[in-house]
């Protein structure tokens, strides 16, 4: 079988443009040589006169498309009288509908599934409408062989709901917009590549997985790819070209390559619609625990554990996790003793840091609070380079409840007093881009190898030199008054109290703040900067945490509870 990519051409909703699409598609053509194939997703046909007078002249073949091109249903009850009653069907010559819902399998073995039109929101269900028991007659067929491991292309004309969890955000009203059925079908079918339209907009999620790391194996992952109206006025992409060669010819380790910017998967969280009909015919079941059935015994393992004070005693476990395109580092946790567990905000997927989940590495946890814990860095940038986390789920600073800042707090200043008992001040950074958990960094400096105005200086040069401005934070001014929850942001404090802040507009360098800190104007350890370099092994890493542990022991608050 050879592996030749097929050359294909994703289109947004057309509305009736036909010409303006096809002479892009030519355009590009000439430029790039000839595609493949061509699918429409979201509204085709539009509503206009001169929408109609157009379409007349392709179905009379006075024009004709110059490549294969399939298209989707109607998205809406007006375009419905241009389809007919047949279940796909050529409708001019190269331009293809497909159906309301079904698997194409080109030549090439290219195979792609696809639902026409929007989610029924009443029985029985309007011709433009698709229902629970299409989406189960599209599924059942293709995930009950045991060999099936994907589609290669996905095409439906509503957003999946929630695909923007853990990624980057859309620009639309995500409280109204996309179908916790087609989240449902992508998340079963797991397309190498979805598109979909109709809410007007370009959106071009970062890449998720299809796996759950270290529990099963490594799959390939997902592109969800929303593109705009044809010619719309504000110049949104609506055409994406790419090549792909089919899953069934590829190499199985080529396929499960992993990019460096891949996320966990958005749909893999407690869904909050009860009513959601999808779920009871796919057969899925919600096997995440209650919250706050996140404990464990740290007391018995190896030796490693706190003894003598306090209800609250720790084994050499600690879970912590390695951020996906970052610093790694969190833990996990279990009380003692007559207290009630807490209950934290959950994540709504697997999580890194979150003392609830089975991700975390239990043996970096290095103390654990009421709503906070701290745990040792994973490949750190010294052996004392920590982090603090909230026990629940949490993006960033901004986002606490009030008794988390507090107790964070707390461990900032016990974190001080620990490091200037041994000659060092620290300095805490947070990156809250491309996370899904905070993570606050605190890195100790000895107090003989800079003073704090050249750290706050190899701050400041580090990011002019990469075209950044770090703005100073006044004393009193609160983050939450800058950064509001979901704005993308860098931030850096000093023990002098001054506050760096950057508002990350596109693209920024992930380990900008261990790179700050490696360099010779401070720690002098350039080699350190990216944590990958710096990784121990698992008993390195639990005989590190150990000595940390009994160091940080007189100064750890949660024993005295």
């Amino acid at each position: 079988m050879g592996e030749k990519p097929v050359r294909v051409l994703a289109c947004g909703d057309v509305e009736g443009r036909l010409t303006a699409l096809f002479n892009r598609v030519q355009t590009i053509q000439k430029k790039t040589g000839q595609f493949d194939l061509l699918f429409c997703v979201g509204e085709f046909f539009g509503t206009t006169p001169e929408a109609e007078a157009e379409w007349l002249q392709y179905k009379s073949g006075a024009k004709k498309a110059p490549i294969h091109t399939y298209i989707l249903g109607a998205a809406s009850q007006v375009t419905v009288k241009h389809f007919g009653s047949a279940d796909g069907c050529e409708l001019a010559e190269n331009i293809t509908y497909l159906g309301r819902r079904g698997v194409f399998t080109g030549v090439s073995g290219l195979q792609i599934a696809y639902v026409s039109g929007q989610e029924a929101q009443q029985e029985p269900a309007p011709a433009h409408c698709f229902t629970s028991k299409d989406l189960s007659a599209l599924v059942a067929p293709l995930t009950s062989s045991s060999k099936f491991r994907g589609v290669d292309i996905l095409l439906t004309s509503q957003w999946p709901r929630g695909v923007w969890h853990y990624g980057n955000a859309p620009e639309v009203n995500t409280k109204a917009c996309g179908s916790s059925s087609v989240a449902n079908l992508a998340d079963k079918l797991k397309p190498r590549y979805h598109f979909a339209a109709v809410e007007g907009a370009h959106y071009e999620r970062l890449p998720y997985r299809n796996h759950v790391i270290l529990q099963e194996n490594a799959q390939h992952v997902s592109r969800f790819i929303a593109l705009a109206t044809v010619n719309n006025p504000a110049k949104k992409k609506y055409l994406y070209a790419f090549n792909i060669i089919p899953m069934k010819t590829m190499d199985p380790s080529e396929l499960v390559k992993q990019p460096q910017d891949v996320t966990e998967n958005p749909y893999r969280h407690p869904s909050k619609d009860k009513t959601d009909k999808l779920k009871t015919s796919f057969g899925i079941t919600e096997e995440e625990e209650p919250a706050g059935q996140f404990f464990f015994d740290l007391s018995q393992k190896q030796g490693g554990g706190f003894r003598g004070r306090g209800r609250k005693r720790y084994s050499d476990g600690d879970n912590r996790g390695q951020e996906h395109q970052g610093d790694r580092e969190g833990p996990h946790h279990h009380h003692q003793g007559n207290k009630h567990p807490r209950r934290h905000p959950q994540p709504t997927g697997p999580c890194w840091f979150c003392l609830a989940s089975p991700q975390v590495e239990k043996h970096l946890v290095v103390s654990i609070g009421s709503h906070c814990y701290l745990a040792m860095a994973k490949g750190g940038l010294t052996p004392q380079h920590m982090l603090i986390l909230p026990i629940g789920h949490y993006q960033s600073v901004v986002d606490l409840s009030s008794e988390v800042v507090e107790e964070m707090e707390k461990y900032k200043s016990a974190l001080t007093s620990f490091y200037k008992s041994r000659g060092e001040r620290c300095v805490l950074f947070e990156r809250n881009y491309r996370s899904q958990h905070l993570q606050l960094q605190v890195v100790p400096v000895p107090l003989d190898r800079c003073a704090t105005g050249d750290i706050k200086e190899a701050f400041m040069v580090q990011a002019q030199e990469q075209q950044m401005e770090l703005m100073e934070i006044p004393e009193h001014t609160d983050l939450k008054q800058i950064a509001p929850p979901g704005t993308p942001y860098f931030y850096v404090e000093l023990d002098s109290g001054e506050k760096l802040y950057y508002r990350i507009q596109k693209h920024f360098p992930l380990q900008f703040g261990r790179e700050v800190l490696a360099s010779e104007a401070v720690l002098n350890i350039p080699t350190r900067a990216d944590w990958k370099e710096c990784k121990q092994t698992r008993e390195e890493e639990e005989e590190g945490s150990k000595q940390l542990r009994d160091q940080f022991q007189p100064y750890d608050f949660a024993l005295e509870d």
